[in-house]
């Protein structure tokens, strides 16, 4: 058996480094195994956003503001790029629009979401009037995007430089019991292991996990090219999302946005596709996306659901575009709650998220985790 560790970490998405960073802080030895040479899941084919504004009251708004201080931490250590600038969710409508004054005269107030409401005017100083097609637009001015293709690299190479936290790539850990796990490159102890295996729900702790009934969500993906050189830095969201967020969704205000999107748009709700934006550094965009449930993700897309994604970014934009990669994102989804730790057995726990916004409340719920398992430091 390989020397022994405290914590060893099957997976390096956002969430294994994560916990990772916050063991490892601590002055814990941590290894981490991921199956692939580079994270290849849910992490690195995201839109990289790590929204504040988009998350409801209560335990998901904390970790949020938790995580986007921990983001703002790596940017200056680990040299990524963090844009911390924010991000518009514009209204279409005239419902949209009363949802998002609702929401800024009150939750926004009662729970301190740092936002602004850009109408008249504002709309069209916005990146020179070319959102001005728009009612208004809601500028969260806590959310963060990185790239996540580059951002995670960099967190792993921070975590292996400066904290000396031991990776094995493309190893497989086939099987995990109190105080050791084998794997592909041998058996390793530890005083503790976390499972961080994203929508991975067999090959580890299959069991456990299954009394959670988890499913798993699969998402068509773009990254296209704007037909006009828009120098777009801040997120993009419509008022599509605020049927889907739960800082939005339960409000009154919700009720007739989401009436309007089942008469005149059905297919989108029968697709889950509320469009989000990312710019890229390289003046790209990627944008997205759908969503489709189940306990196994078809590998088949469906053009006619890009067409729908493709015809929505060009209306939200102003102009046209290019489209130059398709990819499938998938991650797991709909379990108990938004996220859960799972205390399989002494020494032996499993983090798992239940939503998408893995990169919007990873960090904080890492920190948390680590804390419940050796106490605060």
């Amino acid at each position: 058996m390989s020397n022994h560790s405290d914590l060893l970490i099957i997976g390096a998405g956002i969430l294994g480094l994560s916990h990772a960073y916050a063991a490892a802080k601590r002055g814990l030895k941590v290894k981490v195994f991921e199956r692939s040479a580079t994270p290849l899941g849910a992490s690195v084919r995201n839109f990289g956003q790590a929204l504040v504004t988009g998350q409801p009251p209560g335990p998901m708004l904390d970790l949020a503001r938790e995580s986007r201080d921990i983001w703002g931490h790596w940017a200056r250590v680990a040299g990524l790029q963090l844009k911390r600038n924010g991000s518009y969710l514009f209204a279409r409508t005239e419902a949209e629009e009363q949802l998002l004054e609702a929401f800024c005269r009150g939750r926004a107030e009662e729970y301190g979401y740092r936002v602004n409401l850009l109408k008249g005017a504002a709309m069209d100083d916005l990146y020179n009037g070319q959102f001005r097609h728009h009612r208004a637009a809601l500028h969260g001015l806590d959310d963060q995007q990185v790239y996540s293709r580059e951002a995670l690299p960099a967190l792993i190479n921070y975590l292996c430089r400066e904290l000396k936290v031991e990776f094995h790539f493309s190893t497989l850990v086939r099987d995990i019991e109190p105080g050791q796990l084998r794997s592909t490159a041998g058996t390793f102890g530890g005083e503790q292991i976390i499972v961080c295996s994203g929508h991975d729900y067999q090959t580890l702790l299959a069991e456990e996990i299954a009394e959670l009934n988890p499913q798993i969500c699969r998402l068509q993906m773009l990254r296209a090219r704007p037909q006009v050189d828009l120098q777009l830095q801040h997120a993009l969201l419509t008022g599509l999302s605020c049927v889907h967020y739960g800082a939005f969704a339960d409000l009154p205000e919700a009720a007739p946005v989401q009436a309007q999107i089942l008469r005149d748009m059905p297919h989108l709700q029968a697709n889950g596709i509320h469009l989000l934006i990312s710019p890229t550094p390289y003046g790209e965009l990627i944008i997205g996306d759908s969503h489709h449930y189940g306990s196994d993700p078809s590998p088949f897309n469906a053009e006619q659901v890009d067409n729908w994604m493709i015809e929505l970014a060009q209306q939200t934009l102003g102009c046209q575009i290019q489209v130059v990669e398709r990819w499938q994102g998938v991650y797991g989804a709909r379990g108990p709650g938004p996220f859960s730790f799972l205390r399989a057995a002494p020494g032996v726990s499993a983090a798992l998220m239940h939503t998408g916004v893995g990169m919007s409340v990873g960090p904080a719920m890492a920190e948390r985790n680590i804390a419940e398992l050796w106490g605060a430091a």
